[in-house]
């Protein structure tokens, strides 16, 4: 049964499930995985819900199960292997993790980063390290993924090969974490996921002045105000003396300058000028919850433009003011962000709020929805696009897919669900 997993694999027990349905939890290698078309959850308690996504995430299992079981099907459909849904890996929050699995995942990170590079150096000279192909294709591509038809699809597919990185270039094999921004939109250092320990993803950045006239995002549009703290390099954490060899392209703090050369090696440290004042202004439960349930954002154009950002109206969106409450270099520069670590919980709670908002509406018709352009606010003027539009990912992986084949995290190349 679920409720034996759920058990096992939380940290605080008490804040996930009632103590009414303790059991015994399975080994530890199962705990990574769910059987979904066996395991059900335990009864909801909403005394151990804080902020309603409790209670949101059961909702969409069981719409979830609910659409498999209507379908008959017990595998994924489109290219790839498939998913056996009684063997779907688990993404789970940062807080819940083991310190063990917690040193494993950053450990994974820095093993990707000492790796070679698998970029023609004659077209990314400054990708210096598997940890850097990342960072490229992410530079490459940014302005036909970012305020387009396919920003969900492409960051989908983008943080599953990271995950497939890790685990068969690493080693890693705990589960992938996101961070849910609530956890610390009062405090985000220290904070559960940025502190100065070897349980975090490092600390702040040492404080050196910067930004007189305050840190600006959306182009400028909104200003983050002076806060006093951070802009240096990392020193504390995991990534104590992280090299970033690409970018900044677009930089937001004033102590970097934009890189010679696009592709060009630049090497220097990890900066970060963590935001308080970002975190608790616009990264609280209710922006996330008023995306799910507020019918205004109930089709993908609304929704994805909402939570990227509406920029004219003042409105930052979770997804630019997660990277801004990292803030820094390259935290900060839209097109060079995968180079700060942080990246990749950010992005996984983008697709996690993504995955809730599918699955909230029962009938499944969201999976199919798709609104935009094949260019960053349509600039320069582009066609529309479409579920048959193909992803590729550049020296990370030869395989391409549809965006089609990116709707859902049980089908397609994926096979994940998040509690």
């Amino acid at each position: 049964m679920l409720s034996k997993w759920l058990l096992g694999t939380a940290v605080a027990v008490s804040t996930l499930v009632p103590a009414s349905v303790a059991a015994p939890g399975p080994k530890k290698a199962d705990l990574n995985t769910i059987n979904l078309l066996k395991d059900s959850l335990p009864p909801y308690d909403p005394s151990q819900d804080e902020d309603g996504f409790l209670k949101l995430t059961y909702d969409a299992v069981a719409n979830l199960v609910e659409q498999k079981k209507n379908l008959g099907k017990g595998k994924g459909k489109g290219k790839g292997k498939g998913c056996d849904l009684t063997k779907v890996k688990v993404r789970r929050n940062w807080k819940t993790l083991s310190n063990e699995d917690k040193k494993k995942y950053t450990s994974a990170i820095n093993c990707l980063h000492s790796k070679p590079s698998r970029y023609d150096p004659a077209v990314v000279p400054g990708a210096l390290n598997r940890y850097d192909d990342f960072v490229a294709v992410h530079i490459i591509q940014t302005r036909t993924i970012h305020a387009t038809a396919n920003f969900l699809h492409w960051h989908r597919y983008f943080i599953w090969l990271f995950e497939e990185a890790l685990k068969e270039e690493c080693g890693y094999n705990g589960p992938f974490p996101y961070w849910h921004w609530p956890d610390t939109a009062s405090q985000p250092y220290p904070s559960i996921v940025f502190n100065d320990d070897e349980f975090g993803l490092g600390g702040n950045g040492e404080n050196i002045p910067h930004n007189p006239n305050g840190t600006p995002m959306g182009g400028g549009l909104i200003i983050i105000p002076v806060e006093g703290s951070g802009g240096g390099c990392v020193t504390t954490g995991p990534f104590a003396n992280f090299t970033v060899n690409l970018g900044p392209i677009a930089p937001t703090l004033d102590l970097v300058p934009p890189a010679p050369e696009t592709l060009a090696a630049n090497p220097r440290c990890l900066r970060r000028a963590i935001s308080q004042w970002t975190a608790s202004t616009w990264t609280t439960a209710p922006h996330i919850t008023d995306l799910l349930v507020n019918p205004a954002y109930a089709t993908i154009g609304p929704f994805q433009n909402r939570l990227q950002g509406d920029f004219p109206n003042l409105y930052p969106g979770v997804h630019a003011a997660g990277h801004f409450t990292i803030g820094g270099d390259p935290g900060g520069d839209l097109f060079a962000a995968p180079g700060d670590p942080a990246f990749w919980v950010h992005h996984a709670q983008v697709d996690r709020v993504w995955w809730l908002w599918q699955l909230l509406e029962p009938s499944g018709a969201r999976f199919n929805q798709v609104a935009g352009t094949i260019t960053m606010l349509n600039n320069p003027p582009s066609r529309n696009g479409t579920l048959e539009d193909v992803i590729e990912m550049g020296a990370i992986t030869d395989v391409t897919y549809q965006m089609k084949d990116l709707v859902s995290t049980v089908d397609g190349p994926f096979c994940y669900i998040y509690l």
